[in-house]
């Protein structure tokens, strides 16, 4: 079976957080039909901390199914899409293997670059559940199921659905999973 989006989730409403912005838009919830994607991401969408997400490089942010499968099945609840606060929930395609620069056409038109694997932030944690879910962060950065964030190469539209079809990858470039590992320990 080929890879695939299940959904697409864009912001459903900025949520009032204590930390430094003081909003966030991690609300991510799934809409119906296509949505057109552009430099900075998703039509429709937000990202309240632009310091730390959103931009060029960041301008996308996928989670699979599989990782929120296994994170459902940790927590004990279930995690529809957007939970992570992802705009693609993907099925079929090992995000933590996805190469630094690997490219992707998303349905018919859009090509997306892997960037960078998705650093958990205190944001994040008091979305999970913040008391009941202490050390989240750090229990998350270990399972080792981070996603990653996508930089759109060509403008186009995605739906639930569509395709993903891994269309460059440089077998020498680190995978999203290695870059993260780095990351932790440093």
């Amino acid at each position: 079976m080929p890879a695939r989006v299940l959904d697409v989730c864009v912001v459903h409403q900025l949520l009032a957080d204590p930390g430094s912005v003081g909003v966030t838009a991690i609300d991510k919830r799934p809409v119906e039909g296509a949505v057109k994607v552009g430099p900075y991401g998703l039509y429709a969408d937000v990202q309240a901390d632009r310091k730390h997400h959103g931009g060029l490089d960041k301008a996308v942010y996928a989670y699979s199914a599989e990782d929120a499968g296994y994170w459902a099945a940790e927590l004990g609840r279930p995690l529809p899409a957007g939970w992570f606060g992802e705009n693609l929930r993907t099925d079929g395609i090992d995000l933590s293997g996805a190469r630094i620069g690997e490219r992707w056409r998303i349905g018919e038109a859009l090509v997306v670059e892997v960037t960078s694997p998705r650093i958990p932030c205190q944001t994040f944690a008091r979305r999970v559940g913040g008391e009941q879910e202490r050390g989240w962060v750090k229990r998350f950065t270990r399972a080792g199921r981070p996603g990653l964030y996508l930089r759109v190469i060509e403008r186009g539209s995605v739906a639930a659905g569509d395709v993903i079809d891994v269309l460059e990858r440089s077998e020498g470039a680190p995978t999203v999973a290695e870059v993260f590992g780095g990351r932790v320990r440093s």
